[in-house]
């Protein structure tokens, strides 16, 4: 079958031909047909298996024909990362080329003004992220009423990523007249719910099985220590076949380590992650793509969608913490029909992640050793051959590894120190001092009940200005008399309030 066979126009195919392409892929071979007829489309494929062409292209010829209007965009595509979103954007570009359709980008990091003033132009195509989407909408500088086709786009990281309360809101202001698109590597129940409210009778097409991993990509489990993760990460980007990498992290904070670590080393790295701004991150995918660079540590931002040719190697340095991340990560290799390979680096204690990744893709994932294990602690490490049976420095020979019949080394007599030859009687000195026995027994001594108490100690003198009657006790203060008649002593803080 070929893109001709699918009833795209004479421009779209012009715009595939110029783009190297021949022959469609299964979801876009059965997603462009019902997408053309207006149908409502449920679409499951692996990541890597061209869903972003499977909606592109059916988009620009129903696109076509018609007419935008200040503000209110033809069509809405809804990306959870800017950098997918612009991805979309560049397939627009290439594939658009010979149809005079206006396109908008709405994400974040970017200048605010910029987009606006290109939603006043009116575009057909609006590609955009929720929060950014969001945020104009509710300053009144965008309308969704004219808005007759939705994509909703890794629907499985919209959830994730907590995007399904803005997502509902969205397509509520949207007509309810309207042809809807959704696309997954993966179909968790929420996003079910999301599909059968919002979606139509729609069209279900599942390429491959849920969460299922590439089946040109050769995965590889490395069991190392935790230690010894970054030397195996070194030794493993040293291979021969080893072109191109993304090496997967879980935190930034190790994606910044890991870059500046590779970097130190002698390797072309970069870094992309969430903490960095958008044109910084565009900046580094450029460079990766124009071969600057040839490994690129990134976070989970870089795990879904985006299509950058050649990568001949995936590392996850980290196990991620969700299994459906495992299949878009790995995916980022094996694209377009070429092979590819993923190691993943596990410690003992990733041993609970890596089941559920085994069970989530059906996947016996194969293991290689990557450490040597360590001597156990009541093992003696082999000696050196090289130093021959001589004993460790500061060391004395045990009685078992004397030779027979050696005498026990002594120090020889002038390096001795004068002694005294006296009997131990004559060179005793502690004649003087008195002997335990000679000390006087317990009983010679004063007891303590000879000792005075405290209070037959004389009473110490009474400081100058110092007046103890007020810290007397209240019996022996002067007694105060009362208007009802009441004829008692003093409270001790009335007395210090009455002097006062």
């Amino acid at each position: 079958m070929t893109f001709a066979d699918l009833g795209l126009s004479d421009e779209l195919l012009r715009a595939i031909g110029d783009s190297g392409y021949t022959e469609p892929t299964p979801i876009q071979a059965q997603a462009i047909p019902p997408v053309l007829m207006m149908k409502d489309l449920v679409g499951i494929a692996q990541t890597g298996t061209g869903k972003t062409a499977a909606f592109v292209l059916p988009m620009i010829d129903i696109l076509g024909a018609g007419r935008s209007r200040a503000r209110m965009p033809r069509s809405l595509i809804l990306e959870p990362t800017r950098e997918l979103a612009a991805q979309v954007a560049e397939n627009f570009e290439k594939y658009g080329k010979y149809h005079k359709l206006s396109m908008a980008l709405l994400i974040g990091g970017v200048n605010m003004g910029d987009q606006v003033a290109a939603l006043e132009k009116g575009v057909d195509v609006l590609i955009a992220t929720p929060g950014r989407l969001m945020d104009l909408f509710q300053r009144g500088k965008i309308l969704l009423t004219g808005c007759n086709l939705l994509v909703i786009d890794e629907a499985d990281r919209m959830l994730d990523m907590g995007f399904i309360p803005d997502i509902e809101e969205i397509c509520t202001k949207l007509p309810a007249q309207r042809q809807t698109l959704l696309f997954s590597a993966t179909m968790p129940a929420p996003i079910k719910k999301l599909a059968d409210r919002f979606l139509s009778n729609p069209r279900r097409i599942e390429v491959s099985r849920p969460a299922s991993a590439n089946l040109q990509i050769e995965q590889r489990l490395v069991e190392v220590s935790a230690r010894n993760k970054k030397a195996r990460l070194r030794d493993l980007l040293r291979a021969e076949d080893m072109r191109t990498a993304i090496v997967f992290s879980n935190r930034k904070t190790m994606v910044r380590e890991l870059a500046d670590a590779l970097r130190r080393d002698g390797f072309a790295a970069s870094q992309i992650h969430g903490d960095m701004e958008q044109a910084e991150r565009l900046r580094e995918l450029d460079r990766f793509k124009a071969g600057e660079i040839n490994i690129l540590v990134a976070s989970d931002v870089a795990a879904r969608g985006l299509d950058i040719k050649g990568v001949s190697h995936v590392f996850n340095f980290d196990v991620p913490w969700h299994p459906d991340d495992y299949v878009h990560r790995i995916g980022r290799t094996g694209r377009g029909g070429a092979t590819g390979k993923a190691f993943t680096l596990v410690t003992p204690d990733d041993a609970e992640a890596i089941d559920a990744i085994e069970k989530l893709t059906s996947t016996k994932i194969v293991r290689v050793e990557g450490a040597q294990p360590a001597p156990a602690r009541d093992e003696e490490p082999a000696r050196d051959e090289s130093r021959g049976d001589r004993p460790r420095r500061g060391r004395k020979p045990r009685e078992e590894e004397r030779a027979p019949g050696a005498e026990v080394p002594s120090a020889a007599p002038e390096d001795r120190p004068d002694r005294d030859e006296r009997p131990r009687e004559e060179r005793s000195q502690r004649e003087d001092r008195p002997r335990r026995d000679d000390r006087p027994k317990r009983e010679d001594r004063p007891r303590r009940d000879d000792r005075p108490r405290r209070d037959d100690r004389p009473r110490q003198p009474d400081r100058p200005g110092e007046d103890r009657a007020s810290t007397r006790a209240a019996d022996q203060l002067p007694p105060i008399e009362t208007d009802d008649g009441w004829n008692g002593p003093i409270p001790a803080f009335l007395d210090y309030k009455l002097r006062g």
